[in-house]
Parts: structure tokens; C-alpha cells; sequence
């Protein structure tokens, strides 16, 4: 896999940014949870593809039918990326669900258990 370059990285953070705010403000479809946020995008070198990561605060069903939604709004979307930012080429968009946060806070949680269920031990020695 090749290194991101500078002017490649630069482009991600600003498709991002850009993503993230048509997310919020224009898209008015109400399958989308308003509590979708855009995690990180990768955009080909040659720019005709993205791949956008997105997290959904909510339960399954609402994840699903948020990413319904991004893929059906897919269109929209492109049209006003390319009016934001210039582009030789717009890049086609996927969105990917990502749950790496909801894990974290999974992982955190069993920590906590653990950690609270040794402290108990230890005083039961006590």
C-alpha cells in the first residue's frame, strides 16, 4: 500500500471537513440519525473515489437505515462536494459504517467491570 502524500492528506481533511457539514446542515432525509458524524475519509490518488467512514450514535436499525439514507442522498451529496471544493475530479462516494468508537466504549466498559470486580476482591481479603 502506498503512503499517503501531503497533497493527498490535505484532500481528505478538507473532503471531511466539507462532508461533515453537507451532513449537517443540508441533508434533510429522516432516515439519517442527526447523530452521524464523519470518522475519517479516504480519497484515491486519482481522485475518483472515496471511501467515507462514518459512526451512528444508536442502535442497529438506526445505523442501517442511516446508511440507506447516505447511499440513496449519494448523488446530492456529490453534487454539492463539487460545488464546495475544486476538484479536478469528484470522487464517487461509499460510505462505510465504522464502529471502532462504539468498541472503544464496549472495551472501556469491561475494563471498568474488571477493575471494580478486583477492587471488591481485595477488600473481601481485607
Amino acid at each position: 500500500m502506498r503512503k499517503n502524500s501531503i497533497k493527498n492528506i490535505r484532500i481528505n481533511t478538507e473532503v471531511q471537513k466539507e462532508l461533515s457539514i453537507i451532513l449537517r446542515e443540508e441533508i434533510k432525509d429522516p432516515r439519517i440519525n442527526s447523530m452521524t458524524s464523519v470518522v475519517s475519509v479516504e480519497v484515491t490518488p486519482d481522485l475518483k473515489y472515496c471511501k467515507v467512514y462514518i459512526s451512528v450514535l444508536g442502535d442497529e436499525e438506526s445505523q442501517k437505515n442511516t446508511l440507506e439514507g447516505l447511499k440513496s442522498a449519494e448523488g446530492y451529496i456529490r453534487s454539492q462536494l463539487a460545488k464546495t471544493i475544486n476538484l479536478r475530479n469528484t470522487p464517487e462516494l461509499t460510505f462505510i459504517l465504522d464502529q471502532s468508537i462504539e468498541y472503544g466504549i464496549n472495551m472501556s466498559k469491561l475494563i471498568d467491570e474488571v477493575n471494580q470486580a478486583d477492587l471488591e476482591r481485595h477488600k473481601k481479603e481485607e
